[in-house]
């Protein structure tokens, strides 16, 4: 196992900067997430870290070693890629143990390792089969296999899990989850999937445009975004944002947005008449029909058993809500919108920082 250190990374690609001055720090065992919507540079700094690609600026460090000039092989790290990238000519067994026999490690230690990490992963009865005899899921299993068996430093996850169907999706993350659980190798893991990064990680790095805009737990994140950014991309359905201004008179806050009292906490950091963006999640709204609260029209009706989505319109703003069980509202129903004040999240409208 071993800690990772990125100082002030930078990539371009020709003129185009990529990854704007990166720096933070994983633990030794800890999980980390890279997430963030495509292009945002993500899967550039892992394979940076790998050394697939060239560093323009600063410095990738592995147990407080400088490995900017070092091969991909002298790493010590092994990385698991979308495309799955086993060899079709070779059996599940020869594919599993390949890098140990690149590096010319003896029968009786391949045969060992390659045993172990079948067991890990329930390959035991696959490994005379060749990759085009196996599903999705027990390719990625075999991919997954032929990284335990180096025993590296640190794990590399580029997306591994984007080519699986939904329902075998989940599977994987409760596995891979699992064998980092079972192993406590170091785990760097990149997604797109905010879903994947919420179930899997133990810390999330929220990447956007080649910066970091917010590094933390899951539960840290999905309770007090940073900014705008990460509130609306963490979290499923997204927040629901309005624009409004801030009012704090007598000790008493609420925001004005679409003829509406929207309610918050007393904010210190903020001022009476500020212009902000005003944030409250699908699942902390409560609906009745008793009149008390903002009024909404039902538009659509989602039911997926557990719970019910609303699609509601208030005044020209339309946002979602999440009910725990089932309701008798139909589209062009008028309910009331109940949220709680320390449910609530407001931002800077003009720099969409978080006000406290």
């Amino acid at each position: 196992m071993a800690s990772v250190s990125f100082s002030n990374i930078e990539k371009n690609f020709g003129k185009v900067k990529i990854i704007h001055g990166i720096s933070f720090d994983i633990s030794d065992g800890e999980f980390v997430v890279l997430v963030g919507p495509s292009g945002c540079g993500k899967s550039t700094l892992l394979r940076m870290l790998a050394g697939l690609e060239e560093i323009t600026g600063g410095e990738i460090s592995i147990d407080g070693k400088v490995i900017n000039d070092l091969d991909s092989k002298d790493r010590d790290i092994a990385m698991v890629f979308q495309s799955y990238a086993l060899y079709p000519h070779m059996t599940v067994r020869d594919n599993m143990g390949f890098s140990l026999k690149l590096r010319k490690a003896g029968a009786e230690i391949t045969n060992k390792r390659v045993g172990d990490a079948a067991s890990i992963l329930n390959l035991d009865l696959l490994l005379d089969r060749y990759p085009r005899e196996l599903s999705g899921g027990q390719r990625q299993r075999v991919a997954m296999g032929r990284a335990i068996v180096r025993d590296p430093k640190v794990f590399l996850f580029d997306e591994p899990l984007s080519n699986l169907d939904a329902k075998l999706r989940v599977a994987m993350r409760a596995e891979i989850k699992a064998l980092h659980q079972r192993l406590k190798t170091t785990t760097v893991y990149v997604t797109h999937d905010q879903i994947e990064a919420m179930t899997m990680a133990d810390r999330i790095v929220v990447m956007h445009d080649g910066i970091i805009e917010q590094i933390g737990t899951p539960l840290e994140l999905f309770d007090r975004p940073g900014n705008l950014f990460v509130a609306q991309f963490i979290g499923s359905p997204a927040m629901n944002v309005l624009k409004g201004t801030l009012r704090q008179v007598d000790g008493r806050a609420w925001v004005e947005s679409q003829n509406h009292q929207w309610p918050v906490g007393t904010l210190a950091q903020a001022r009476d008449g500020q212009a902000v963006a005003y944030g409250v999640r699908p699942t902390d709204m409560r609906v009745s029909t008793t009149g008390q609260g903002i009024a909404a029209r039902v538009i659509v009706v989602e039911p997926t058993g557990a719970e019910t989505e609303l699609l509601v319109e208030v005044d020209q703003t339309r946002m979602v809500v999440v009910m725990h069980g089932r309701t008798d509202a139909q589209p062009d129903d008028l309910v009331y919108l109940e949220i709680s004040a320390e449910k609530s999240h407001v931002f800077d409208e003009t720099s969409g920082l978080r006000l406290d």
